[in-house]
């Protein structure tokens, strides 16, 4: 577990986020995945499985889900030859509601409580 603060770890955690953020937005034209953030990638030490981090719109959160299921196949595919590594992790996509509680707060703490 403290493997993911290590430099090395932290590094290819980043370049896993930032190739699989760049692939949404360029290679897949599924409605489901246009308004999405990539927030983070968890990479497991032998690099087998991806945790990936995305947020979208809680009403959003089933439609994402299922579009990234649709296109994990081709996303692996392209992950892989992108990274160049000798192993492509198995894609495993989790919502990040971090960050609509983030907002939530925020709205509370400027009065703008729903």
């Amino acid at each position: 577990m403290g493997d993911r603060n290590t430099a090395s770890s932290r590094k290819v955690n980043e370049t896993a986020r930032a190739v699989l953020a760049d692939l949404l937005l360029q290679e897949f034209s599924d409605p489901r995945l246009e308004l999405i953030t990539v927030t983070d990638v968890r990479v497991s030490k032998d690099r087998s499985v991806a945790t990936v981090l995305v947020s979208s719109s809680p009403e959003q959160y089933d439609d994402t889900l299922a579009g990234l299921e649709s296109a994990k196949g081709r996303l692996r595919s392209l992950l892989g030859k992108e990274l160049g590594w000798r192993v492509t992790p198995d894609l495993r996509f989790v919502i990040d509601i971090g960050v609509d509680h983030a907002q939530e707060i925020d709205a509370y703490l400027r009065g703008e409580d729903s």
